[in-house]
């Protein structure tokens, strides 16, 4: 399937662009260590990922990807303050590129394409990554979870990010790996790419009804070019 017209693609990192989830883990059970709480495996940490850094620190509290239960304030501050200072001595030790991004990100742009990052990752994170994977000169534009009061699978970031660069939801695209990526480009009125790898808590990325789904990162140049 082609989708035409296309000129602003906005991506998400975690999970679509960059697997983070080794440095993340290793940030996570600095932090439960430190609290002298149980730590977790790679694995588990996997399926906490992609709501933002206070929901993984929730979860991680928790035990478990449900936050129904309420965590203790006074902890949860503490253990946030720990989370962020142990991941920014860590952030890009052991995360690296899937398959194909930095040469199918860089056709894309060689083609005219302008691209935007969309994480709900903290901002001030995101620079210094894409800066250790070589991709810094890429993006026009990155957008963390706490750049606006709204994250994903809220549609306000995709559409701020439309407005600020001067083009409409029609010619722009998502592509992510989560069901907040598709959920808030519909929501949005903008159509999306999901990718089958990354993280997206076992569920399979067309229950959400993108409207293209690879699994190979670079399959996005043939629905595009």
């Amino acid at each position: 399937m082609k989708l035409h017209n296309k000129e602003l693609i906005l991506f998400d990192l975690d999970g679509t662009l960059i697997d983070s989830v080794p440095d993340l883990t290793l940030a996570v059970n600095e932090m439960l260590s430190a609290l002298n709480r149980k730590t977790f495996p790679e694995d588990t940490v996997r399926y906490w990922v992609g709501n933002g850094a206070q929901m993984l620190v929730k979860r991680a509290l928790l035990g478990t990807r449900e936050t129904d239960e309420e965590v203790d304030e006074v902890l949860f501050e503490k253990a946030m303050a720990l989370f962020l200072d142990f991941y920014a001595k860590h952030l890009a030790e052991s995360t690296v590129t899937y398959p194909h991004v930095e040469e199918t990100l860089r056709s894309l742009k060689n083609n005219g394409y302008r691209l935007a990052v969309i994480t709900n990752k903290p901002f001030a994170f995101v620079g210094p990554i894409l800066k250790n994977l070589g991709l810094d000169d890429l993006f026009e534009l990155i957008q963390g979870g706490d750049s606006l009061p709204q994250k994903k699978p809220n549609p306000a970031p995709l559409l701020h990010t439309c407005r600020t660069l001067g083009l409409s939801v029609e010619t722009s695209l998502m592509v992510g790996d989560s069901k907040n990526d598709i959920i808030a480009a519909k929501a949005a009125g903008m159509q999306s790419i999901g990718v089958t790898y990354g993280y997206n808590y076992g569920e399979d990325i067309a229950v959400h009804g993108p409207n293209v789904i690879v699994d190979d990162f670079a399959d996005i140049i043939k629905h595009l070019i």
